[in-house]
């Protein structure tokens, strides 16, 4: 605060490397492997990558199709062939081979295989790959033959630009009603435009770290727009805390700076623990052995902690600057609390009478959100309509259409000089089934036989699980006994990668409530209020989840199996957020009154305006995601936008209210041994003071003695 000079130097400094850390490290960003460490398919993958490299572990397909020439005929076969050229001698690309025609084909149709070298970055060469051979083809043919190039690294490589796209149109839509919606709760424009500020200088310092690590680690496209979201929805979140409090500050007649010294030893506090909170379940999401979700965790992480540093450091620096252009475009006259008393307080007062019909009347509400809960339908379907007007999308269907929706690869190791492994009754049993439409098989003369099996079961779709399920009981039913078997390809990666998900949320779920426990417990120096705002996250989460689940289930869709897991986290660390806004209210006008029911009716009354405003403009920013392309981000803002609307009205300002009401000094309670364990903390912080259980004992202090307090 008295060195403001130096501080606006630093984070200018900062935020012009941010400024050039992000288009450097956007043009660093790649599609995420969706390998699960450790599992059949990646196992298969480091085999044929190793025993076949021109063929390796990721594969392009050429999809040829034309509207008058057949796929046998002279101009048609001369497209093929320069395609051939064109794609051979083209960076990143390995063997280019022929892909056998399954009985039923068009014949306006035909099919090529290339392998992609190790390391390629096929987000930059994707692009040259596909002009190469679509110029060759079209000057073979005379424009007769076109050709698109698919596969999964097309798919994610445009699945990366439209998520790039969509981030752009989120952050234009989003920004504007957000800002509306500050302005209205704010009553002031200035104030809106100065916390939108802020939350951009954060959002930009966040994405300038998740840029630079883009040059040591893989960082994709919903790493960034994880950082843009939750950096604008933290930032305002926390600047509207340091904001309303130092506005306070000003109404009780403080001077600029000491206003902004007393909000930044209040609420500066308050905001700490917030970020720690988010910070501490981002960190529970890096046991999931999923390397796109930890790469999303820490951008969130990232994000929290440069909203925080920006609103504790920044912001109070900058508000006594700015203190007359925060009343410039009011709405509103904001009179002080001591003189307002609307339906608010009113509907407070009435809550304090009466807590138990409101605390049972929101739990039934809560209760019959969260029972479609248990019909939520998981699976990890490509964003066919995301992609549906580009080469990748339309090769794709081209694929799915003529019964060639997936290959699965069968890693066969053998001792070096035994010959190829036997695949005959292998071959012969699958001739069977309806579901394959092909099979062949190649050895590399040394010790890896490998199995190509194509089949008519889209890669995404939940039959494809059962399927990868058969092929590998079959494979170790009628290979020669003994024999080792792994199977890759999209289909086999997909379901190993919905099986680590599924066996990583309990542990997450574990991890992030243990954590937010010991967190809560230093915060508030308390048992019971740990334990009650454990069960109201519950509570929340469970009703969007099943808001979530009748939503999907009336309109077919399945729910992206990483999105619980992200969603979990997200939930938790907001909930957390909106618990130490209110408990910190009711727990300064508990320390200087020591009536339990009063502390609770007045801190109600004063967090009621920053939690209801802060849910609703990061509702805003969540739900900006719902006009995305991406079936999982639309999934992921549904979710969250729901969750922080159900937590900031019926879950604080209903139930934890009337269950603070109803447990009075017990709210504080904690064993003595823990005492000794838990360090005590400065009177002008967040965290409750332990009361006794019993009468409460006189409070002398003033207002004026706690704001000097604050203001020390």
């Amino acid at each position: 605060m008295r060195r403001g000079r130096w501080l606006f130097l630093v984070w200018g400094l900062l935020a012009v490397t941010a400024a050039l850390a992000i288009p450097a490290g956007l043009h660093h960003t790649r599609a995420m492997s969706l390998q699960a460490p450790g599992s059949s398919s990646a196992h298969a993958a480091e085999l044929i990558e190793r025993g076949f490299p021109a063929i390796g572990s990721r594969q392009v397909i050429l999809s040829f199709d034309s509207r008058t020439l057949t796929a046998d005929s002279r101009p048609y076969q001369d497209a093929v062939g320069a395609s051939v050229k064109a794609i051979g001698s083209a960076p990143g690309i390995g063997q280019v081979m022929p892909v056998p025609a399954p009985p039923g084909i068009d014949p306006h149709h035909t099919y090529l295989m290339a392998g992609v070298d190790k390391g390629a970055d096929t987000g930059r060469l994707v692009p040259v790959w596909q002009d190469r051979v679509q110029r060759a083809a079209a000057r073979a043919s005379s424009g007769r033959v076109a050709v698109a190039m698919t596969g999964f690294p097309p798919v994610a490589a445009e699945l990366q630009r439209a998520d790039l796209a969509d981030l752009r149109m989120v952050e234009a839509v989003t920004l504007p009603v957000a800002l509306t919606v500050l302005a209205v709760g704010l009553g002031s424009a200035g104030s809106a435009v100065v916390l939108l500020a802020t939350a951009a200088f954060g959002v930009l310092l966040g994405a300038g770290a998740v840029a630079a690590l883009g040059f040591v680690l893989v960082v994709d496209g919903t790493s960034l727009t994880a950082v843009s979201t939750v950096g604008v929805a933290l930032g305002l979140d926390y600047s509207l805390l340091v904001l309303l409090r130092y506005r306070r500050f000003r109404q009780d007649g403080d001077a600029p700076h000491a206003a902004a010294r007393a909000a930044r030893a209040s609420a500066g506090r308050a905001v700490l623990w917030c970020a720690g909170a988010v910070v501490l379940t981002c960190a529970g999401l890096l046991t999931v052995p999923l390397d796109f979700v930890r790469t999303v965790a820490v951008a969130a992480a990232l994000a929290a902690v440069a909203a925080a540093t920006v609103a504790v450091t920044v912001l109070p620096a900058v508000l006594p600057r700015l203190d007359p252009l925060l009343e410039r475009g009011r709405l509103r006259t904001d009179r002080g609390p001591s003189t307002r008393a609307g339906l608010g307080e009113r509907f407070t007062r009435h809550l304090m009478r009466h807590p138990w019909p409101y605390l049972l009347g929101a739990l039934a509400v809560v209760t019959f959100a969260a029972a479609p809960a248990g019909n939520l339908r998981l699976g990890l379907e490509l964003d066919r309509a995301a992609i549906a007007h580009t080469a990748a999308g339309r090769g794709l269907e081209q694929l799915e259409g003529d019964g060639l929706a997936n290959v699965t690869f069968l890693a066969l190791p053998h001792r070096p000089g035994a010959g190829p492994v036997d695949t005959t009754l292998l071959a012969d049993a699958l001739r069977s089934d309806r579901r394959i439409s092909g099979f062949g098989a190649l050895d590399n003369e040394r010790d890896l036989t490998v199995a190509a099996v194509t089949d008519r079961v889209r890669a995404d779709s939940p039959a494809s699980k059962g399927l990868v399920k058969d092929l590998r009981a079959t494979a170790a039913r009628m290979l020669p006994p003994g024999q080792q078997v792994y199977s890759g390809g999209p289909a086999a990666a997909l379901a190993d990668l919905r099986t680590a998900a599924f066996d990583a949320a309990p542990p997450v779920a574990a991890l992030v409530a243990a954590g937010s426990l010991l967190l809560m417990l230093g915060a508030f120096r308390s048992v019971v209020l740990p334990l009650k705002a454990l069960a109201m996250n519950v509570l929340s989460t469970a009703a969007a989840f099943g808001l979530l689940a009748w939503t999907t289930v009336h309109t077919g869709q399945s729910v992206n199996v990483a999105v619980p897991l992200l969603a979990l986290t997200v939930v938790f660390g907001l909930s957390l957020d909106y618990e130490v806004f209110l408990v910190h209210r009711i727990t300064e006008h508990y320390r200087a009154g020591g009536d339990h029911r009063e502390a609770v009716a007045s801190g109600m009354r004063d967090a009621a305006r920053p939690i209801t405003v802060a849910a609703a403009v990061m509702a805003t920013v969540f739900a900006g995601l719902m006009a995305t392309h991406r079936q999982d981000f639309q999934q992921m803002g549904f979710l969250v936008a729901t969750a922080v609307l159900l937590d900031a009205t019926l879950i604080r300002l209903v139930v934890v209210p009337a269950l603070m009401r109803l447990l009075g000094h017990r709210n504080w309670w904690m064993p003595r041994f823990l005492h000794r364990l838990v360090p005590p903390v400065a009177t002008h912080s967040v965290l409750p003071s332990q009361r006794p259980t019993g009468p409460a004992a006189p409070v002398t202090e003033t207002a004026a003695s706690r704001r000097q307090g604050h203001r020390s």
